[in-house]
């Protein structure tokens, strides 16, 4: 198993017996995810994506990363939430947050169109204005509001530099199969097409082209990354509870939900995984968070924040727990250097490796975070590559089906976020919302 669940530090929290007690309905909420019964099973090609993929796109995707690794600098991706998240935090989980500032042979990487802040995209088309750049546009309908600006302006930028003809050949759309108007536009201009499948949402979308072609351009091997997935899944869907990490997984936090302990904070000690925390909450917030139910989910990357939240976490509110994700091994040897001086007095950890030191920072840390009544599960991964990657993101995705069903909500839809998108439009003036417009400027001049 790449991905590796220990619950010692629940002892006190969670008695075994509760876990015997969920485990009828955890089975019914597995076997409803599995057999595609449940609300939302329109939504779940994902769970046997990983063997059952589109091997002809799938090549196609491996030869336009070679194409936009020859021909440009800067590689855009355009997108917002699922269409980015993932695979943002897949280059930085296998490869860097540093990416793009490491000696390589593969293009920068940026990410646009999950902001509408002028500055932030000023400084980004001034970044690729005297380089060469190819963009890749993620969105199923082409309308949401932060992506389309977005192309925009890249389009723009990229007609200018090369002419319509030579854009055909630098913009990478990835889309619904036949449908909308992203999808028109792509044909009519030329460009080359993937597909967001119909049967996948965005949150659970990173191991299809949305995020493959993305990560396959920062020369991850997304082979190996399909593996890792692929092997999560044999494992998932037929694991009894006692050797499965996905089904334990959601299990115990739905315990513990139960229990008073409405925020799960996910803690990992290297900012490689600053970006997966992301994907994670938008991950479990969206499938969870409705019906006025859901586990609010918060991350941390420590220790860097065991100086800002650590606090809170060791003594405030106690509604919250802990999943702390650890890694077996580094792949850096870096040691602490003799000082003569010792004027730091930090020679006890001369000859340690960094990961040694960060590995005892964890350990005392969940040590004092379950002293102060916070409950805390370990999720252990080998390593920081490709395979544990896909397995990674398997494992989340079964689980949060899972505990999705297990919680009684459908997993798969995401209704509350159009609320802020029509109160949006009626402000920016679309046509069809005067009337929200008018309601909406009286609210907010009272």
């Amino acid at each position: 198993m790449a991905v590796k669940l220990k619950t010692k530090h629940l002892n006190g929290f969670v008695g075994e017996h509760e876990l015997a007690s969920i485990s009828p309905a955890l089975y019914a909420a597995a076997d409803t995810l599995k057999n595609g019964t449940g609300a939302g099973n329109d939504f779940t090609g994902w769970v046997d994506h990983p063997v059952n993929y589109d091997k002809e796109e799938y090549a196609r995707i491996k030869a336009a990363a070679e194409k936009i690794k020859k021909s440009c600098d800067v590689f855009v991706v355009i997108g917002i939430g699922g269409s980015y998240l993932g695979a943002r935090a897949a280059i930085e989980f296998v490869k860097s947050p540093l990416y793009n500032n490491m000696k390589k042979d593969t293009p920068d990487i940026y990410f646009a169109g999950n902001t509408i802040s002028a500055s932030a995209t000023a400084e980004l088309l001034e970044i690729c204005r005297d380089r060469d750049v190819c963009i890749n546009v993620i969105s199923k309908s082409g309308t949401t509001t932060e992506p389309a600006i977005a192309f925009r302006l890249f389009r723009e930028l990229i007609e200018k530099k090369y002419g319509e003809e030579g854009a055909k050949e630098r913009i990478f759309i990835t889309t619904d199969k036949c449908r909308g108007t992203l999808k028109a536009f792509a044909d009519e201009k030329g460009y080359e097409t993937f597909v967001v499948p119909d049967d996948i949402g965005g949150r659970y979308s990173v191991l299809t082209a949305v995020g493959l072609l993305p990560i396959a351009v920062s020369g991850a091997d997304i082979d190996a990354m399909m593996k890792g997935a692929a092997d999560a899944r044999e494992l998932m869907k037929n694991a009894p509870v006692e050797e499965n990490p996905a089904l334990a997984y959601a299990a115990y936090r739905n315990i513990l939900y139960r229990k008073g302990k409405t925020t799960e904070i996910l803690a990992a000690y290297e900012p490689s995984f600053a970006m997966m925390c992301e994907w994670w909450k938008q991950l479990y917030g969206e499938s969870e968070g409705k019906d006025g139910k859901g586990i609010f989910p918060a991350s941390v990357i420590f220790s860097t924040d065991l100086h800002s939240l650590g606090q809170y976490i060791q003594m405030g509110m106690r509604n919250l727990f802990e999943t702390v994700v650890t890694f077996a091994s580094s792949r850096d040897g870096i040691e602490v250097p003799y000082d003569p001086a010792n004027i730091d007095g930090l020679n006890f950890l001369a000859s340690k490796s960094l990961y040694y030191v960060n590995s005892m920072a964890e350990a005392g840390t969940v040590l004092a975070h379950v002293d102060g009544g916070v409950p805390n599960m370990m999720i252990e991964i080998d390593a920081r590559d490709e395979y544990n990657y896909g397995y990674l993101v398997y494992f989340f995705e079964y689980a949060c089906g899972v505990s999705g069903y297990l919680l009684g909500v459908n997993p798969f839809d995401q209704p509350g976020v159009e609320a802020y998108k029509k109160n949006m439009f009626a402000l920016l003036g679309k046509s069809g919302y005067e009337e929200m417009q008018v309601d909406l400027i009286e609210r907010l001049n009272k």
